[in-house]
């Protein structure tokens, strides 16, 4: 993570500015610098590059510079928390650039893990929005496949708190992932990565990636394979996992072309196949019987879940004056999930086999722009608009069963329950930045949204913030945003509940009110502060007052979530942060505080029980997902051509039991790593890499299957050892 603090009013701002475009301290506070300063590196023209001899490849470079510094002016920070992870930190990791996207974001101040690889921003369920080179990517439908992938990644930033008017829908945090840019200097490499369990569980990954420039062509190209034994979190204290295996595909392509100094195009392409064995649980004793009664064991059930997303991006970035940027995107999304059950098993242990698909298409535009009036005010705007078609096929094998779900008949038949969906979401934004003084910067500005999907609701939603420097060393910020999000529509459930009336699918209760949006008051404010040129350290606090709380659970056998809403909701929290750098050392530590609450279930009440609706109506309790204490660690230390490593995970325990009543014990994960370049004669560069997660063999519960929207158990994973090598060409 960077943790270098720069000071504009110390320093030339021109060369700040070329450099990030941002005025950082630390990794936790920045704002954007005011563009009419710019002084970016200037384009070199066609007879300019002949007579001075620098190459046409340097052109492309220093124009992409260019114009990838428009592209970020495009995206104001100022008044949010932000975090940001560079190559050298994803390669400080234990598995470096392939390490899965969710496991890097969890260095990151504030971020709660969870089962099926579920992330927690500041008390959310998710509601995390991803960016690729500030375009929105839809959203894929939730299970446990990582669809997006850090090896093709330059920079990734984590921002949070009160965000600009630019951020819309999905605002727990946004996830902005800026690709290489371009001018790509000729070649790729070839990796591998192998792990083992005591017990042989093994994992095997394998990658390539290719990269270069022709002409104004740049493009970059980047390809896995994975599988392993583990690919669901293990529902048992054991070491490995029963029936547990994954086969994960995933590719991704980017193209661009410089038209000239002030245009570009570029393409993007993304696709993901995930395969997932649900692992069993050995030693269940059937609850249904079967016509045959025939003999079934628990350890050796075949249900499978099979995740694809793909998305594809088209935008054009132009700077036609030295004051005006803007970029415009089309998109389009495809994703799906498949839950296979057992046939046989399923009936017998739950009384239920669902066959469920899952499948949502999204296509839409974005446009973003800036236009600086003067060196004080730049103003910026920008339109969203999506088209989307969601469908279920969900076909069920149930039993008969009485008013109290006692089974009335061992012979199943099969209920059809599929459903089509269409809806439009579309979004505008009006801000301005503000340099009031040297040491001063505002953002204010407004946002309007409609959703039309199973709601048609709209919000005019303000926003403010503003970073305010104290003294050389020390920075102050506060933001505040009115936040408006619309229910995911690949999350809404759209069960019947009078089709499985009179069967042991039954519902426990028959409200069947659809999921609303969600409103909220946010409000942000943190210090930054430099001991020393090495030492930052930093404060963050948070507070949100929300109407008709979106949160998720995962009801019946399918791994999927449905969403669902409290009346009220409130969440706050502190977070503290600190970083150490210097020469070939950086150290860092975070640690949150926090307490997410909600009251009275108002929409998909058919999913709970009676008794405990009846509680949450008149009751604040916890969100299952609400940990007290969270924090995170890290080390990193590069000794010559070799680099080792060290992080570690620690949560309090989320919530579990009758309405979140209790929380699961606290636990530790540490990891190690260490790697080692080589250059060999006659066979080029070459990486190797050792990786040891969960160094003590700590056994832990992430959930053990009570609480809200809690379907089962997981354990975090036990100690395992990894091999890797990276042949570079």
């Amino acid at each position: 993570m960077r943790r270098t603090y720069r000071a504009p009013k110390r320093r030339a701002l021109a060369a700040v500015i070329a450099a990030a475009k941002t005025a950082c301290i630390g990794t936790l506070f920045c704002t954007t610098v005011q563009a009419a300063d710019d002084q970016s590196p200037p384009s070199l023209s066609a007879a300019d590059t002949k007579a001075s001899g620098v190459q046409r490849l340097d052109t492309i470079q220093v124009t992409g510079q260019r114009l990838d510094a428009s592209r970020n002016q495009l995206s104001p920070e100022t008044g949010s928390t932000i975090y940001r992870f560079d190559k050298k930190d994803i390669e400080s990791l234990p598995f470096g650039n392939a390490t899965p996207l969710n496991q890097l974001i969890l260095q990151a101040p504030g971020v709660v893990q969870d089962s099926y690889g579920q992330l927690h921003v500041r008390g959310d369920h998710g509601n995390l929005q991803y960016r690729i080179n500030n375009v929105v990517i839809p959203e894929a439908i939730s299970g446990f496949g990582q669809s997006l992938d850090t090896r093709f990644a330059d920079q990734i930033n984590i921002l949070t708190g009160a965000l600009p008017a630019q951020y819309g829908y999905r605002t727990a945090g946004v996830v902005d992932i800026r690709t290489r840019g371009t001018g790509f200097e000729n070649g790729g490499n070839v990796s591998v990565l192998g792990g083992s369990r005591a017990n042989g569980q093994g994992h095997g990954e394998g990658s390539a990636e290719y990269a270069g420039t022709s002409g104004a062509w740049s493009y970059f190209l980047t390809g896995s394979y994975l599988r392993n034994d583990i690919g669901i979190e293990n529902p048992t204290a054991d070491r490995n996992a029963i029936h547990d295996t994954t086969r994960q595909q995933k590719g991704f392509g980017y193209v661009s072309r410089v038209i000239d100094a002030n245009n570009r195009m570029s393409f993007i392409v993304g696709t993901s196949n995930n395969r997932f064995e649900i692992p069993n649980v050995p030693g269940k004793i059937p609850s249904f019987a079967i016509d045959g009664n025939p003999v079934v064991d628990s350890a050796r059930l075949d249900a499978r879940q099979n995740e694809k997303n793909t998305f594809e991006i088209a935008s054009y970035q132009a700077s036609p004056t030295d004051r005006v940027d803007y970029q415009l995107s089309v998109f389009h999304r495809y994703t799906d999930v498949a839950y296979q059950p057992d046939p046989l098993g399923d009936l017998v242990f739950n009384g239920v086999a669902s066959q469920v698909v899952r499948k949502n298409e999204a296509y839409g535009v974005q446009g973003d722009a800036s236009f600086r009036l003067n060196d004080s005010h730049t103003l910026r705007a920008g339109l969203f608009a999506q088209r989307e078609r969601f469908g279920v096929d969900n076909s069920s094998r149930v039993f008969s069963a009485d008013d109290d779900g006692n089974q009335t008949s061992t012979t199943p038949f099969t209920i059809v329950d599929n459903t089509r969906l269409a809806g439009q979401t579309y979004g505008l934004y009006l801000q301005d930045e503000w340099r009031a003084t040297k040491d001063l910067t505002v953002n204010f500005g407004a946002r309007f949204d409609h959703v039309g999907t199973i709601v048609n609701e709209k919000q005019l939603s303000p926003r403010f913030g503003l970073v305010y420097d104290l003294s050389r060393d020390t920075r102050l910020h506060f933001g505040y945003a009115r936040y408006f999000t619309p229910p995911p529509t690949e999350k809404i459930d759209t069960t019947s509940v009078a089709k499985f009336l009179g069967t042991t699918n039954a519902l426990p209760s028959d409200a069947n009110t659809s999921v609303t949006s969600e409103r909220s008051n946010y409000f942000d404010a943190g210090l930054a502060h430099q001991l020393t040129p090495e030492i930052t350290i930093g404060i963050d606090g948070f507070y949100r007052k929300v109407r008709n709380l979106q949160d998720e659970g995962q009801f019946g056998n399918a791994l999927i979530y449905s969403a669902f809403n409290y009346d009220e909701g409130r969440v706050r929290g502190l977070e503290f942060s600190a970083s150490y750098k210097k020469s070939d050392l950086s150290l860092y530590a975070n640690a949150s505080i926090s307490k997410a609450e909600g009251r009275n279930i108002v929409t998909g009440q058919f999913n709970f029980d009676a008794d405990e609706l009846a509680f949450i109506a008149s009751h604040w309790v916890h969100l299952d997902h609400d940990q007290k204490f969270t924090a995170s660690a890290g080390a990193s230390y590069l000794w010559g051509a070799t680099r080792i490593g060290a992080d570690l995970l620690y949560g309090s325990g989320l919530r579990r039991g009758f309405a979140n009543g209790e929380h699961l014990p606290s636990y530790v994960q540490a990891n190690l790593s260490a790697s080692q370049t080589f250059n060999i004669d006659g066979f080029g560069k070459l990486e190797a890499r050792l990786a040891v997660i969960n160094v003590f063999d700590r056994v832990y519960q992430l959930r053990d299957g009570s609480g809200i929207g809690v379907g089962a158990p997981q354990y975090g994973p036990r100690r395992g050892f990894y091999l890797g090598a990276t042949k570079y060409f």
